[in-house]
């Protein structure tokens, strides 16, 4: 993610389900919401044992999946559901009590140092009463990103490559491009020249187009681009797959119809998911430079600020006036060392200031 991060048409498929089928989904759908629902408060059912290693255990498909999300180990919990089974509120009950205190560590040893959780909202509400202010509620999203950024800042050692580049070629190349599509209604923006650039470099730099994955890295193959794109109450950083492949128009009516759909959030979710590398761009705002937040699991994220004009050293040895854009390559030291790091965003600096190129 992520500070802020810039941050076609769907196939329709006819799927015909027989009566049969689908009276049975209806029904599976309903067993599992009822097996989800609380236990009533009045008769409480026995809590069962933990399961031994190596039995069956009895979830539901939710519980399971909310204990992964959470990387909790679901053998270990104790359920409330009918027969021991368990339920989607043992594991947020799991989750939501503390953890006992690590046993102190053996004399000369590194301790792991504690995970910080914050003030308690009561805590922090206690310090502004009397003052005038609103509780705003977190909604779904609002949750998510900041357990992301949280899991973020926390668990990826980021490191920063910066760069100036230098756009007045770009921006010569672009305003010639934009004359000649003009009549087919296309024009191209900086910000494409970026994604083309990044997905480029990640191809000339196939050891930086790679994802941390817990035990393992995994080196990508094709250049799966995340753009962020700021919506009312948060961000979505839509991907686009392939872009090494694809024309600068190509990606620029992709990626303003990818915005579009997130602005109204209508993306589905395999078209935000995924990706190697992202790019946050905050210079529309009029910011020169910043630090992104990297996304997990990925490698890295270039984060792009304003071009503006400022005096440079020309090949000649003279003083002269460029525009000039400030880039900064947040990069997880687990994936991607210095050298490779840098040898990536040199890539890019010389696909933006040699744009061109990028065509042959």
């Amino acid at each position: 993610m992520i500070p802020s991060l810039r941050r076609a048409g769907p196939r329709s498929t006819q799927i015909r389900v027989s009566t049969c089928v689908l009276a049975s989904l209806l029904v599976t759908a309903r067993a599992s919401a009822q097996e989800d629902a609380p236990a009533p408060a009045d008769a409480p059912a026995p809590a069962p044992a933990p399961a031994q290693p190596g039995a069956r255990v009895l979830a539901s498909p939710l519980a399971r999946r909310l204990a992964r999300e959470k990387g909790m180990d679901i053998a270990a919990l104790t359920g409330s559901g009918p027969h021991g089974r368990i339920v989607k509120a043992d594991v947020e009950a799991a989750f939501a009590t503390p953890r006992p205190a690590a046993a102190p560590a053996p004399t000369g040893a590194m301790a792991a140092p504690a995970q910080p959780t914050g003030m308690a909202a009561g805590t922090v509400a206690a310090l502004y009463e009397g003052r005038d202010y609103e509780e705003i509620s977190l909604d779904g999203m609002r949750k998510t990103i900041a357990v992301r950024l949280s899991e973020a800042k926390q668990t990826i050692p980021h490191f920063y490559l910066r760069r100036d580049v230098r756009l007045d070629a770009l921006l010569k190349f672009r305003g010639e491009l934009n004359r000649q599509l003009g009549g087919r209604g296309i024009k191209l923006s900086v910000n494409d020249f970026i994604i083309k650039a990044c997905a480029l470099a990640l191809q000339m730099v196939p050891d930086a187009n790679a994802v941390w994955a817990g035990d393992r890295i995994l080196k990508l193959k094709p250049s799966d681009v995340a753009v962020a794109v700021a919506i009312e109450g948060g961000l979505f950083t839509p991907v686009l797959k392939d872009a090494e492949q694809k024309s600068l128009s190509a990606l620029s009516a992709e990626m303003k119809d990818m915005a579009v759909r997130a602005r109204n959030r209508k993306l589905a979710p395999h078209e935000y998911q995924g990706g190697s590398f992202a790019i946050s761009n905050l210079g529309m705002f009029g910011i020169d430079n910043f630090d992104a937040v990297i996304n997990p699991p990925h490698g890295g994220i270039l984060a792009v600020g304003a071009g503006v004009k400022k005096p440079v050293v020309l090949e000649s040895g003279d003083i002269g006036v460029a525009t000039v854009m400030s880039v900064t390559l947040s990069v997880d030291h687990r994936v991607i060392d210095g050298a490779l790091g840098a040898e990536l965003l040199k890539a890019i600096v010389d696909n933006l200031e040699n744009p061109m190129a990028m065509l042959a």
